[in-house]
């Protein structure tokens, strides 16, 4: 039985597309697209194909050969495009650890990978059986050399890929399907794509996908998530969760720590735990809430201001806010202090966190036009003297943050205040941030 084709995914020239367009037409309704025009200058580009557009090989050999670990750092092979630099995954995994529990991470004497950027190398005829992305992030994949087959199916028609009991899924489309197992399937309609050299794909979260090489092919790859989707990764981690329970819930009764084991499950399988999420959104919320802040702190700098970066800003917190309002609930939570994201001050005071606001401020300055115009000022000068202990909030609502309801409380605090801060270009910062209904929408 062939599979039921319904349409191309749409393809566009980069180069005439916007960001807030990209935004608008991609990430908010959750579509994918392929875009040409932006591998151009790569040095992978250049140095990992051949004159005939195959792979060379031989410069891997000649240069890379000997290595083990991630250790060219200063080999700029590519450059992340505009369109997927607001990318909380690898930002925050540049400077922090996913897991704090050491039995859960990798011995330190492994190959770790500390990030969700990688390359692919295939030959012609190799495939990549039927999944959804880690996390159900967003990915972005760019072909360096070689042609792709992609065959993609939206979030809506998922249910149809799993068995009765919903535990399983299709492993090959193009393979043997068992109707009695997988009912569903016949009534799938599929998205196709043939990838070319130097166009990259974007998939959307929760977007079912495999992919063949129909050439020897070398891709670049990100997996990534922001505030446009990070309801999905907790959704999928509450799934994970429920799941892992179930499966050890005959042996609650005698286990000293259920819970606790139930989260150790959770980060082995799934990549974080619910612990390793709230951490994750709880540095980001300061990082967001700091560099708001500091927005409106400094409005008298007409170099630095800019509404564009403060919605952006403003957006990222309402949607961290709608997260954790579902977190509070969970059992997990429940009377739990967790060291590693109690005091605000630690935090506020890491190097890691500080180095998490500046590349978080370098990511909004290379997406808003005022500050590409004004590329000579010196944020990371300027952003270095802000006093991060002395944001207003802090002292209203205290120090510590047990858990989903005390970041929800800060960021509700935070509204406030800043609605009593006011600004010269005249954003309704409090309506927007109180607006918890819909995220506002740039």
């Amino acid at each position: 039985m062939g599979l039921n084709i319904g349409g191309k995914v749409e393809r566009i020239n980069g180069r005439e597309l916007r960001y807030h367009e990209f935004v608008d037409r991609y990430l908010q309704k959750n579509q994918p697209i392929v875009i040409t025009g932006l591998m151009n200058g790569w040095m992978a580009s250049n140095d990992w194909t051949t004159e005939n557009g195959a792979p060379n090989l031989s410069f891997f050999s000649t240069h890379f050969g000997k290595s083990k670990v991630q250790e060219y750092p200063e080999y700029a092979a590519y450059t992340t495009p505009l369109f997927f630099v607001d990318d909380w995954l690898n930002l925050y995994l540049d400077s922090h650890p996913m897991h704090m529990d050491g039995d859960v991470c990798h011995d330190k004497n492994e190959i770790n990978c500390s990030d969700y950027r990688f390359v692919y190398m295939g030959p012609k005829g190799t495939w990549t059986p039927l999944h959804a992305d880690v996390f159900r992030s967003y990915s972005w994949s760019a072909n360096v050399c070689g042609k792709k087959k992609w065959h993609l199916l939206p979030p809506s028609q998922c249910h149809l890929l799993f068995d009765q009991n919903m535990k399983s899924t299709v492993y090959d489309i193009f393979g043997e399907v068992s109707e009695a197992q997988f009912p569903g399937f016949k009534k799938t309609v599929w998205l196709e794509c043939t990838q070319e050299q130097n166009e990259i794909i974007f998939v959307p979260s929760g977007w079912y996908h495999q992919v063949l090489n129909l050439e020897d092919t070398i891709s670049i790859n990100h997996n990534w998530f922001n505030a446009f989707n990070l309801s999905w990764v907790w959704n999928l981690l509450l799934k994970d969760y429920n799941e892992a329970k179930e499966y050890i819930e005959d042996i609650r009764d005698i286990c000293d720590d259920f819970e606790g084991l139930c989260q150790r499950n959770l980060a082995a399988n799934t990549g974080m735990n619910f612990f390793d999420f709230f951490i994750f959104i709880t540095r980001f919320s300061f990082a967001n809430l700091s560099l708001l802040y500091h927005h409106v702190k400094t409005d008298e700098n007409p170099i630095w201001v800019s509404p564009n970066r403060a919605h952006n800003l403003i957006s990222n917190l309402i949607s961290i806010h709608k997260v954790a309002t579902k977190m509070k609930s969970v059992e997990a939570f429940a009377g739990v202090k967790q060291s590693a994201i109690s005091d605000i001050r630690k935090i506020l005071q890491e190097p890691e966190f500080i180095e998490l606001c500046m590349a978080l401020n370098r990511t909004y300055g290379s997406i808003d036009e005022q500050q590409k115009q004004c590329s000579g000022t010196n944020n990371t000068s300027l952003l270095a003297r802000a006093d991060f202990l002395h944001l207003g909030f802090v002292e209203s609502i205290g120090f510590e943050v047990a858990g989903p309801e005390d970041l929800i409380r800060i960021i509700e605090q935070a509204a406030t205040n800043l609605s009593c801060m006011g600004s010269d270009w005249n954003l309704s910062l409090s309506y927007e941030l109180n607006d918890l209904e819909s995220p506002t929408v740039l």
